[in-house]
């Protein structure tokens, strides 16, 4: 059992930047792909990042590339989401997930966080 807390999110201007923490409880966490999700209201959950276990390799969504940066620090039992101009249309909750396979699809992973809201103002 992997359970996750996400933190970090809030309010910010738009162009500016945020950076979401998601910490895992247990000992395993170095054996699981993470990833980050995000949900506008209104809108399916939608794939961010996401980085393999050892943390070689990374595959962002197009939306993101170049904007946003995944990482971990195994560790510290946690995966994080650099996020850089930020635009109005980030404003989403912002979910974690760790699974034994790196993917974008949300039906891969078997453990989710709580999820964490980021509001960009314009």
């Amino acid at each position: 059992q992997v359970q996750l807390v996400e933190s970090g999110g809030g309010l910010v201007q738009a162009g500016g930047s945020l950076r979401l923490s998601c910490t895992a409880s247990g000992r395993t966490f170095s054996e699981y792909a993470m990833a980050w999700f995000r949900q506008a209201p209104g809108k399916e959950r939608g794939f961010v990042a996401t980085i393999t276990s050892s943390g070689g390799r990374i595959y962002y969504a197009d939306s993101e590339r170049g904007r946003f940066t995944i990482s971990r620090d195994n560790a510290k039992n946690t995966v994080y989401l650099q996020m850089t101009k930020l635009q109005p249309e980030d404003t989403a909750v912002y979910y974690c997930a760790a699974g034994r396979t790196s993917s974008t699809r949300a039906g891969t992973y078997d453990y989710w966080g709580q999820g964490t809201q980021v509001t960009v103002s314009s």
